[in-house]
């Protein structure tokens, strides 16, 4: 994310323009921007004239700066934008006040938003810039006869590719070379900066060994990690071993697969946590909070007209924080988010134990 212009205006509010780098800010975005939000941007909107030589073709698309009251804002993943919408506040056009459009926020589109900034937005917009510089990592997981290949990103881990071969030595070397020459050639097209090589046994040296003689390139980007599983479960073994931290120290998906690993091992002990809405909130009156957790998707609707927590959510974020407890915000696309929203998607690591 780059900022390139901050700017207080009345109310307590701030202007901050800014433009997103990646994917990743596209997706820091969407847990930003919230319903009475101003965002301005360039845009292009269908305008309907009123002559016989346009009345056929439904209008004709034209160029307009715009400034939106937020209404709802969208991630697309798959379509590489945010959809921002909501109702026309100013426009290079007056005759465009008062109607509804939405703005394709897209990499490298410049857009300026104006509102009441929360302490962890204004947090997540330092992250977002902070990452920029972060190396990309593939975190690859191979055992005989299965090899897959996921991308680690702020928003999440993506599988990006899965291959099945021929297992074992000998007479089966042939079904074995065709698996790891699949994979090499992969990673050959891959473009990122680190590779982790992880998974049970023996086979991921093997697989290194084929890499180093077929795409030697390659060999120096790759580290090696022990696990015991592939796929999902073998990566999510390389996060919580900081493996991808230690090429991508900012990462915030490592952070949340040790703090999930602690919550829920705390819960088996009986130890000291507190999960769902009534059990924070009493741990949070009493000071008690160590650590809170919090999902991004419940701590947007929380925000907006869908929430049903008997609090409001921000002052419990500055409750928590004005007694020296940490906040984490978890990401909806990732295992741990998942497994937060388990647990009503908030959940607290405490000081000490409540009776």
């Amino acid at each position: 994310m780059r900022v390139t212009n901050r700017q207080r205006v009345e109310g307590g509010r701030k202007r901050i323009t800014l433009v997103p780098e990646s994917l990743d800010d596209l997706w820091h975005l969407t847990y930003v921007l919230e319903p009475g939000d101003l965002v301005a941007a360039d845009t292009t909107r269908r305008i309907q004239r009123n002559d016989d030589q346009m009345r056929d073709t439904g209008g004709e698309r034209e160029h307009m700066r715009v400034t939106l009251e937020v209404e709802d804002s969208e991630f697309h993943k798959f379509a590489n934008r945010l959809r921002v919408s909501g109702v026309i506040e100013s426009a290079s056009r007056e005759d465009q006040l008062g109607q509804h459009h939405t703005v394709n926020v897209e990499e490298n589109k410049e857009i300026t938003v104006e509102k009441v900034w929360k302490a962890d937005q204004l947090e997540r917009l330092e992250e977002a810039e902070e990452a920029t510089d972060n190396p990309d990592v593939a975190i690859v997981t191979v055992e005989e006869g299965k090899a897959h290949i996921h991308t680690v990103a702020q928003y999440g881990t993506e599988e990006r590719a899965e291959f099945t071969g021929t297992t074992g030595k000998g007479e089966y070397a042939r079904g074995r070379d065709e698996l790891f020459a699949e994979l090499t050639s992969a990673l050959s097209r891959l473009d990122v900066d680190a590779i982790i090589l992880a998974g049970p046994g023996f086979t991921k040296q093997d697989a290194l060994d084929y890499v180093e003689e077929e795409a030697p390139d390659l060999t120096e980007k790759i580290t090696t990690v022990d696990t015991s599983a592939v796929g999902d479960r073998g990566v999510h073994e390389v996060l919580k071993r900081g493996a991808v931290e230690e090429v991508q120290k900012d990462t915030r998906i490592a952070e949340e697969a040790e703090l999930i690993d602690e919550l829920t091992k705390r819960i088996g002990e009986g130890a000291k946590v507190a999960y769902g809405a009534e059990q924070v909130q009493k741990a949070a009156d009493f000071g008690a909070i160590e650590h809170l957790l919090l999902l991004d998707e419940r701590l947007r609707e929380e925000r907006g007209q869908e929430g049903e927590w008997p609090f409001d959510v921000n002052e419990l974020i500055t409750t928590v924080e004005r007694k020296g407890g940490d906040v984490t915000v978890f990401s909806n696309e990732f295992a741990p988010g998942d497994q937060l929203s388990g647990f009503g998607g908030i959940a607290a690591l405490l000081r000490y134990r409540l009776e």
